[in-house]
């Protein structure tokens, strides 16, 4: 489970899509730029079980950003 997410846009003031997120999992904070496509690009290292998180970052993606 995810913890602590947020996100904010990577350009403010702009239309452009793209988000920097930030989340602890498994005690460890993580760090990534979310791309519209869905891809991350990790800030500081993948997560363990990335196939995972990726899933559910997509569905708080899918649920705060994109409603």
């Amino acid at each position: 489970m995810l913890q602590h997410f947020s996100y904010k846009k990577m350009f403010e003031d702009s239309d452009l899509p793209g988000w920097t997120i930030s989340f602890y999992y498994h005690n460890k904070q993580y760090k990534g730029d979310y791309h519209k496509d869905g891809t991350i690009n990790w800030k500081n290292g993948t997560p363990p079980d990335e196939e995972q998180v990726l899933r559910m970052v997509h569905d708080l993606m899918t649920f705060h950003v994109y409603e």
